[in-house]
Order: structure tokens, then C-alpha cells, then sequence
């Protein structure tokens, strides 16, 4: 996933990003509404980490703000605001989720893990594509029902191009996904690398090239086992 996160105390904030992304998570942190609202007009976010005592204006006005022009994505308030009438108001507002801090990372991730299942439709905790398993949770992939070795920007990829399954995907849109900014630019081949190592390690066709669009996920169908 690619996530936002707006909190204005340095400490967590720091501590959010940091342990988001050895999750494996891409993830842009800022400190107030203004630059968050900016970056919501330039990264495909899955999801916004929203505290709300931010400065220079509540966090129940942006994300206001943000559903009244349409956004839909999943926001997530987490804040130390813990009355029951206060956590009424913020899902009023349009969040999606209401947690309380302290919380620990494992908790904050399954709870985004979940908010990602419900916006694209998955009930189940494991993803399956023909012979492809995917368990966001652990970050297992199975292939055939035996277990498979990708890296962490393998398993992002193969993440987003399950998350649309039926969808064709820019090269650019890929490459939002999968690199914050904190990063700058990847190499100009490191897609096509990534590509073809998930080629190698599942199945040549596990990914398919839509020449002048970019790239879909393909089939997922295992080869049928040769008699002895």
C-alpha cells in the first residue's frame, strides 16, 4: 500500500513512517492538512493516517474538506481524542476507522489491511488468482501451494497488481504505488526489473505486458504436472 500519514507530533509521526515502511508499506508523512491536502493531488494513496489536532486546521475539517470534493478513499483517524461523542463526529465526518492511541504498528497496519479488503471488494484474508496465493498479513506468496521467496518491492508490486485484478496499469501508476518520495526517482528500468523477476520466480505469463498502456496481471494458471 501507499499511505499517507498526517500527524503533527514529530516523535510518532517518525515512529509511523518508519515502522510502516519496514512493513513494507510506501508512506509520506506530514506534520499538517495543507501539505497533506497537496500530496492528495499527486500520489495515488490507498489510504490517509489522520490525526486530529493538526495545525492550522482540525483534522475533522480536512477530511471534511476531502469527501466534499470527492475523494473516497479510506481515512483512518488516530488520535487521542477518546470521548464517544468526539469518535461519533470523526465517522460521521467520513472516516472509515476511529482508533485511539497509543496503538501499536501491527495493530494500525491490520486495521488499514482491512480497510484495503473492504475498498476492493475481498472478503478473504488470502488472495488467490488461479494457482497464486497472497497473504497481505504474513507476506506469503504460494504458487501451485508451495511457498515462494520475493523481495519486499516484489511483494508491493504483486500487491497492486492483485488489489485490480482486471485492470491495466500504467507504468507511472505503478511506480506511484510502489516509491515514496522520501526515495526520489527509481531507476528507469528498476519496473521492468521487478517485472521479470516476478516472471522468473512464478510464471512467465503471471504478469502481462498490454503494449502502449502497461501492465495487467495475466494467468495464473499452473502447468499441469508431467507424468513419470
Amino acid at each position: 500500500m501507499r499511505l499517507l500519514v498526517v500527524e503533527d507530533d514529530a516523535q510518532l509521526g517518525e515512529a509511523l513512517m518508519l515502522g510502516l515502511r519496514q512493513l513494507g508499506h510506501a508512506v509520506d508523512w506530514f506534520r499538517d492538512g495543507t501539505r497533506a491536502d497537496a500530496a492528495l493531488g499527486g500520489a495515488p494513496y490507498d489510504a490517509v493516517v489522520l490525526d486530529l489536532g493538526l495545525p492550522g486546521g482540525d483534522g475533522i475539517s480536512w477530511l471534511t474538506h476531502w469527501r466534499g470534493r470527492g475523494r473516497t478513499l479510506p481515512v483512518l483517524i488516530l488520535t487521542a481524542r477518546d470521548g464517544v461523542q468526539q469518535r461519533i463526529a470523526g465517522l460521521d465526518a467520513g472516516a472509515d476507522d476511529y482508533l485511539i492511541k497509543p496503538i501499536t504498528i501491527d495493530e494500525l497496519a491490520a486495521r488499514l489491511r482491512a480497510l484495503l479488503r473492504r475498498t476492493s471488494g475481498r472478503a478473504q484474508s488470502v488472495w488467490q488468482h488461479g494457482a497464486l496465493e497472497y497473504d497481505p498479513a504474513a507476506k506469503q506468496v504460494r504458487w501451485a501451494g508451495h511457498p515462494v521467496e520475493l523481495t519486499g518491492r516484489e511483494l508491493a508490486l504483486l500487491e497492486v497488481l492483485m488489489t485490480h485484478p482486471q485492470r491495466v496499469l500504467s507504468k507511472e501508476h505503478l511506480k506511484d504505488k510502489l516509491y515514496d518520495w522520501s526515495g526520489g526517482e527509481p531507476e528507469g528500468n528498476a519496473l521492468e526489473v521487478h517485472i521479470h523477476h516476478l516472471r522468473r520466480k512464478l510464471a512467465p505469463a503471471v504478469v502481462r505486458t498490454v503494449r502502449g498502456l502497461g501492465y495487467a496481471l495475466g494467468s495464473c494458471e499452473a502447468e499441469p504436472q508431467q507424468a513419470s
